[in-house]
C-alpha cells in the first residue's frame, strides 16, 4: 500500500515543514520516476534511490518512494545536482532524472517557480536517462565496536585503528594530507 494519497502534495508539505520550489522539484521527480517504472512506495530495499544532493526536494522523495538512510535505500552520492537515480531491482530497471529548467534564483518568484514546476510537463522540467553506475549492493549489517577511547559503540566498518587501539571516527586523529 502506497502512504502516498491524493492529498500527496500537501503530505510531503507537512513532511518537510514548508513548501518551496525545492520541495517542488522533489515531487515532480519521485512522480515521475513511479510512472516511468511503474513503482509506487517501497517499504523494502527493492527500489533504491541514488541521491546526487542533500536539498529540499529529497525530503519528497523520500516520502513518496519509501527511500530513507535507514532502510538502506536511500544513497547520498553529493555532486551537488538536481539529480536522482532511481533502480527497481526485482525488475532490473533503472532512470536518473535531471532537472533540466533553468532558472535564476535572484529573480524569481518563489511562488510563481513553486507553481509552475508542479504544472509543467516532465519532458520540459526533466531530462531522462540510465544512470552511469551500477545498482549500488543491498545494506550490510556490521558489528558493533566499543570505542576504546570514549566508550561509545559504533558500526565496525568506521572503526580507525591508531596505535593499537580501536577507535571511532570521532576520538581517531585526522589524517588528511589536504586531499
Amino acid at each position: 500500500m502506497s502512504v502516498a494519497t491524493q492529498n500527496d502534495w500537501e503530505q510531503c508539505v507537512a513532511f518537510h515543514g514548508h513548501e518551496c520550489p525545492g520541495l517542488a522539484i522533489g515531487y515532480r521527480i519521485a512522480k515521475a520516476a513511479q510512472n516511468k517504472l511503474g513503482v509506487s512506495f517501497s517499504p523494502d530495499e527493492d527500489v533504491v534511490c541514488v541521491t546526487e544532493n542533500d536539498a529540499c526536494g529529497l525530503d519528497a522523495v523520500q516520502y513518496l518512494t519509501g527511500c530513507t538512510l535507514g532502510k538502506g535505500n536511500l544513497i547520498y552520492r553529493d555532486r551537488g545536482k538536481q539529480a536522482f537515480s532511481f533502480f527497481v531491482r526485482s525488475q532490473n530497471k533503472k532512470l536518473r532524472v535531471v532537472m533540466s529548467l533553468k532558472f535564476d534564483r535572484d529573480k524569481m518568484d518563489r511562488e510563481a517557480l513553486k507553481k509552475q514546476i508542479l504544472t509543467m510537463p516532465d519532458e520540459e522540467l526533466f531530462a531522462f536517462s540510465e544512470p552511469s553506475y551500477d545498482l549500488p549492493a543491498r545494506a550490510r549489517l556490521f558489528k558493533s565496536v566499543t570505542c576504546e577511547q570514549c566508550g561509545e559503540t559504533c558500526s565496525e566498518r568506521n572503526v580507525r585503528l591508531h596505535e593499537g587501539k580501536q577507535l571511532c571516527m570521532d576520538c581517531a586523529p585526522d589524517y588528511s594530507r589536504g586531499w
